[in-house]
């Protein structure tokens, strides 16, 4: 599903210039489950942001879905982004002056071929499959923060990605909560979705298949689980 070929990001400011990928070279197939670790300045959240469309390499190529999307103009990748991708961030990044329900339709509001009455039932829907379903009148302000990143989770798969995009998913909840939130995205997978996530946690990375750990912009290991 996703492919890396020697792909290099620079960023450059009239006086710095920071190489933060350095020729990565990487594949994830469908349905895996990735996680991504390494130190702070190893390359992860660019390497997160590429892969969601939302940066694009300095230089090497970029294949999704069998497509080298590295020269895609904006609009398209845009299109892509939208219906390929349900993106999972620390912070929840719900909106505030907006209830629950209304986080999770907002996902939904750019595909124009799904009318408002669709966009309501499939919300409750994923709201009812991350067991928040209750809350769904509810501010955010007035959830738990698991219950906030369970609704970022929800709003994440309302649009049926094929890939999830989790940047430090339990980074702010205890442990309890995060380990509901990494059986939440284990489901998730099982169903046939593929999972790319950064996190620090030990622990959480070994719900995934695979854990690659990054240094210095490139892929320093890489270590597939052993299922029992």
């Amino acid at each position: 599903m996703i492919t890396f070929k020697n792909v290099t990001k620079v960023f450059r400011t009239s006086e710095v210039e920071t190489t933060a990928l350095r020729a990565m070279n990487l594949h994830v197939h469908e349905g895996e489950f990735v996680a991504f670790m390494g130190p702070s300045g190893s390359g992860k959240s660019t390497f997160l942001n590429i892969v969601g469309m939302l940066d694009r390499p300095s230089s090497g190529e970029y294949w999704f879905d069998a497509t080298n999307i590295a020269g895609y103009p904006e609009s398209e990748l845009s299109q892509l982004r939208k219906s390929a991708i349900g993106f999972v961030f620390q912070s929840f990044n719900l909106i505030e002056e907006l209830n629950v329900l209304e986080n999770v339709e907002l996902a939904l509001l750019y595909h124009g071929d799904i009318s408002a009455a669709e966009r309501r039932i499939r919300a409750s829907d994923a709201l009812e499959r991350m067991n928040v379903g209750h809350r769904k009148h509810h501010m955010p302000s007035q959830l738990s923060g698991g219950q906030q990143q369970r609704v970022a989770i929800a709003r994440a798969v309302v649009a049926r990605p094929k890939l999830i995009l989790a940047d430090e998913p339990t980074g702010n909840l205890d442990s309890a909560n995060g380990a509901e939130v990494m059986q939440l995205l284990t489901e998730l997978n099982d169903e046939g979705t593929t999972v790319v996530m950064v996190t620090h946690s030990p622990g959480h990375a070994e719900y995934a298949h695979r854990v690659v750990h990054m240094l210095d912009g490139v892929v320093a290991t890489e270590r597939v689980r052993q299922i029992a």
